[in-house]
């Protein structure tokens, strides 16, 4: 190779090398690009991390409140049966006074867990989200009105898990 070959050969690939090397300002805002794209993506993570957290968190409350309310629903037949003890021991003399206590104790766990029990009283309208009707006597008052309660309802958190069994007047 002669020496004209190699200058002409030195100068093209200069000016090729400067043509491939991008001027400062185009190669800023590309990098300012780049750093925006991956901070957006940043914080698109992180929020989609708060959520997952957020939502998780609800999970396990309703997965406890179900534990719970689960928990809750197998110990009602439990008071059920206490209270009929207690009202046949009743009719065979006095009660020990105990007995009262385990019972109120009993109740006071199932109101800390959110148990409540519906009230129902002679005379009270009938009401289908909170009653269910297992017959009809003959009575005074209104028709369709709650005469006596058979069975006790409760709700849990607000929401009925047994109604009350009640017979109606004609």
């Amino acid at each position: 190779m002669s020496e004209d070959n190699k200058d002409e050969k030195l100068n093209s690939e200069e000016e090729v090398g400067e043509e491939k090397k991008p001027k400062d300002g185009e190669e800023v805002d590309k990098l300012k690009a780049e750093r925006d794209e991956y901070l957006n993506g940043w914080k698109r993570a992180k929020a989609d991390l708060i959520n997952y957290q957020k939502d998780e968190g609800k999970r396990f409350e309703e997965m406890a409140e179900y534990v719970t309310g689960a928990m809750v629903r197998d110990l009602i037949p439990v008071l059920d049966s206490f209270e009929l003890g207690i009202a046949a021991l009743e009719k065979n003399g006095p009660v020990d006074k105990g007995v009262y206590i385990i019972k109120t104790q009993l109740e006071e766990v199932l109101k800390k867990k959110g148990l409540e029990k519906i009230k129902v009283s002679p005379g009270d309208p009938f009401d289908t989200m909170k009653h269910e009707s297992i017959g009809e006597v003959e009575g005074k008052g209104v028709s369709g009105q709650v005469a006596e309660e058979i069975e006790s309802g409760y709700m849990l958190n607000g929401k009925v898990v047994r109604p009350a069994r009640v017979k109606l007047t004609k």
